[in-house]
């Protein structure tokens, strides 16, 4: 049986109720009584980590509908384990279950800033920005001792590399100082997401994320030393967080961001059915109203993988929310478009032993 949940319980401190077995897998894992009567909890689960030595950090892609075309991902699977994270489906790809095994068997690169270093340095490497987040997030708990997204951020700084940074995370006002520096000269940019203000809902939806007023206090932090900060209200859900739009973008503006943006609720793969399982255990009366919504926006179906419409949705409410959102930035100042990272003061720093040059 592995890890999968006991009778419809939920282990306390994750969101996934279960933890069925990857698309790719043969065999499935089934919850099954064990014909005791005896109510019992179910024991923590604990987070499992093991190591991963790459040979190289630098993901490529060509996807027309994301502004970069390099990301690093030092991490696999996230303990943040928000439940409808798009990433969950990736865990697959490891043998593992994108439901608990997702929140609890991570995956960590600590060599992930030499190679990292190593990559920036071969001659043909041409710079633009990297975005670290874009799959599970950089900031989550085991990096408070793991430190790889420090080593990371510190590479970036020493070779002058953009760098565009996606969290929940409260911890990276650890690495503030290198954040400020490297803003300042036009190099980084953070990405914070908020995705409701209602403390127990967050609580239950993103169960190991700081709570909304944390992040909300992140923001300010990262502002007052000097950067920038772009909120987004990510995923916006159709139902249960939609209404809160433009109280999350008031109180970011407030908090110091400089821009917002907002992504529907995307349900691939096997997300889809643990979003509906954790509302229907945890918001039963609003799982049709919900699941109505999305599907209006995804032509009848859960989700629309297809480029251009996936990360927007449409049709009804895709527009309203789109127009909701226009009229809410405009309103607040946070529209403004942001200047490009820049890529010109790219240098890769001399070793203990290379060859000096002399400037005549």
């Amino acid at each position: 049986m592995g890890r999968a949940t006991l009778l419809g319980q939920t282990a306390k401190g994750r969101a996934a109720g279960s933890n069925a077995a990857g698309r790719f897998e043969r065999h499935a894992r089934m919850a099954e009584p064990d014909g005791w009567d005896i109510p019992e909890d179910l024991p923590p689960l604990r987070t499992e980590v093991r190591e991963e030595r790459p040979r190289s950090v630098i993901t490529r892609n060509t996807s027309p509908d994301i502004p970069f075309d390099r990301s690093i991902n030092h991490y696999r699977g996230c303990e943040h384990g928000c439940i409808y994270c798009f990433a969950r489906p990736t865990h697959a790809f490891l043998g593992l279950s994108p439901g608990l095994d997702f929140e609890t068997r991570l995956v960590a690169r600590p060599d992930a800033a030499r190679v990292l270093e190593a990559e920036l340095r071969k001659p043909g490497y041409r710079p633009a920005t990297i975005a670290i987040g874009t799959n599970t997030d950089p900031y989550q708990p085991i990096e408070r001792d793991r430190r790889i997204m420090r080593d990371l951020l510190e590479v970036l700084q020493a070779f002058r590399h953009p760098v565009g940074i996606v969290t929940k995370g409260s911890l990276v006002e650890r690495d503030a100082d290198v954040l400020s520096e490297m803003s300042g000269a036009g190099l980084a940019r953070v990405g914070l997401s908020v995705t409701t203000l209602d403390a127990d809902l967050a609580r239950r939806m993103e169960p190991r994320c700081p709570s909304p007023a944390r992040r909300l206090r992140t923001v300010e932090h990262l502002s007052r030393a000097g950067v920038q900060v772009r909120l987004m209200v990510s995923p916006l859900i159709p139902g249960l967080t939609d209404h809160e739009l433009d109280a999350i973008l008031r109180a970011a503006r407030n908090a110091g961001a400089v821009a917002a943006s907002t992504i529907p609720l995307r349900l691939p793969l096997e997300v889809a059915g643990l979003w509906r399982d954790w509302l229907a255990a945890h918001y039963p009366d609003r799982l049709e109203r919900v699941m109505s919504k999305v599907r209006d926006m995804h032509g009848g179906r859960d989700y629309d993988p297809a480029w251009g419409k996936r990360m927007t949705g449409e049709g009804l409410w895709a527009d309203l929310i789109r127009q909701r959102f226009t009229r809410a930035v405009r309103a607040l100042g946070l529209d403004a478009p942001l200047p490009p990272l820049r890529t010109d003061l790219f240098a890769p720093p001399p070793r203990i032993g290379d060859q000096m040059t002399f400037d005549l």
